[in-house]
């Protein structure tokens, strides 16, 4: 397996990703057709995704998460640390797309100097 291999499906992994989470926005939390349906039947699993979501874009939850995740990936070495950066990275892009964006800029940023972090094993000095 190649060093750089789960660099390259990262970069594949996050835009996809990205494209879901405004796919969700867009889909799910601003279509007018969703508020006539769900203001009618709440009971639709679709208004109870979207209630959840509402409630977690209101109180910041997957800003939060992300900033935390990130500055514990920060501080741990390693692979982990890299790992953990991808979770945050994976926390903080919908944050971004899902209107917690004062929070989650700081965690992608965060997680992606985590990410191009040299590993002090690797230098080649």
């Amino acid at each position: 397996m190649s060093r750089r291999l789960p660099l390259i499906v990262l970069l594949v992994v996050l835009p996809l990703w990205l494209a879901a989470s405004y796919g969700v926005r867009y889909w799910l939390m601003e279509d007018a057709r969703w508020v006539g349906i769900c203001a009618n039947e709440a009971l639709d699993w679709q208004c109870e995704a979207r209630s959840s979501l509402g409630l977690m874009i209101h109180y910041g939850t997957m800003g939060w998460a992300a900033l935390i995740t990130s500055v514990v990936a920060f501080c741990v070495p390693g692979r982990a640390g890299w790992a953990v950066a991808v979770l945050a990275m994976l926390l903080g892009i919908p944050a971004l797309a899902l209107y917690s964006a004062s929070l989650a800029v700081f965690a992608v940023v965060i997680a992606g100097l985590r990410l191009v972090r040299a590993n002090p094993q690797q230098s080649n000095l």
